[in-house]
């Protein structure tokens, strides 16, 4: 009797559903992972803005006035003493035109080709999701197998862009997939002295976040496109863009986070891909530098 009873109870935990676990993340873990790699700390992060989209604001937060907003097109720098690792890759004009959706939309040649030079020089390239202005720059480019071998995707950002790309200019094949480093974790990844992945699924299934702790303390949170402008990180808004498809529940898990951390964290800076205003603040304050390297 006492085995039935213990037979029907493991039973019950086999098909009782189990409650979904919601996204979270620990500073302080993060930052013991950003340490467990031995060497010289990043000295700086460089921005550049290659291109932008012109959209209405309430499109990138929930709520916001139909007012008029830039969102940029960037990638950033993290630099050490001895090299550099680039954050996003850019892309080609043929895929920036998919943006704009029938629309001309502003993009600099001049910029994308300092974006190309920069991948090309870069010691890795890592990238915070597998949408084409964030990865196209090494998938959809005559570098690509060049660029693939210094390039991490991880193993949830493969998976798309096998099988559910955005666009037909970033499809990669299990041939094409195999030539890139791919990685597959389960919380935090560290890469390199200072520099800590974050995983972080909800924009895209393989977004992640990119934290860095420079030499002199002063810590970064690059966000990829958790929000599109820090007034959804500030008011704890998802985006309202009818275009996209996300994990709204993760997501907002993750501003709630991310929330928690602008008011607390005064050393920290959470930085949003596309949020132009935060871009032209930091860089006239020199928490980022303007220009890549």
């Amino acid at each position: 009797m006492k085995n039935a009873v213990h037979f029907f109870m493991l039973a019950l935990l086999l098909v009782t559903p189990q409650k979904e676990q919601v996204w979270t993340a620990n500073i302080d873990q993060i930052r013991h992972a950003a340490r467990m790699i031995p060497g010289r700390a990043p000295l700086r992060i460089n921005v550049l803005k290659f291109a932008e989209s012109r959209r209405a604001k309430k499109f990138s937060v929930k709520g916001a006035p139909d007012e008029p907003s830039v969102q940029a097109r960037t990638v950033f720098q993290v630099v050490y003493p001895d090299g550099y690792v680039m954050v996003d890759s850019g892309m080609d004009q043929q895929v920036h035109n998919f943006f704009g959706r029938g629309v001309v939309e502003p993009y600099d040649p001049e910029s994308a080709k300092q974006v190309e030079r920069a991948v090309r020089g870069a010691r890795a390239i890592l990238i915070t999701h597998e949408h084409g202005d964030h990865v196209a720059g090494v998938i959809h480019t005559p570098l690509a197998k060049e660029l693939a071998s210094k390039t991490i995707l991880t193993r949830d950002q493969v998976q798309t862009l096998l099988k559910n790309p955005q666009m037909p200019e970033i499809k990669l094949t299990p041939e094409t997939a195999g030539r890139y480093n791919v990685v597959d974790y389960e919380q935090y990844l560290p890469f390199g002295p200072g520099v800590v992945l974050i995983k972080a699924p909800g924009h895209t299934p393989g977004s992640q976040m990119i934290y860095v702790v420079l030499g002199s303390g002063r810590e970064y949170l690059l966000i990829g496109d958790t929000a599109w402008h820090m007034d959804g990180v500030r008011n704890v808004k998802g985006k309202d863009a009818p275009w996209i498809q996300e994990d709204e529940n993760a997501l907002i898990a993750q501003l709630t986070w991310l929330n928690g951390l602008y008011k607390t964290e005064k050393n920290l800076f959470i930085i949003a891909s596309h949020d132009d205003e935060q871009r032209s603040e930091l860089t006239k304050r020199g928490i980022l530098g303007n220009k890549l390297e």
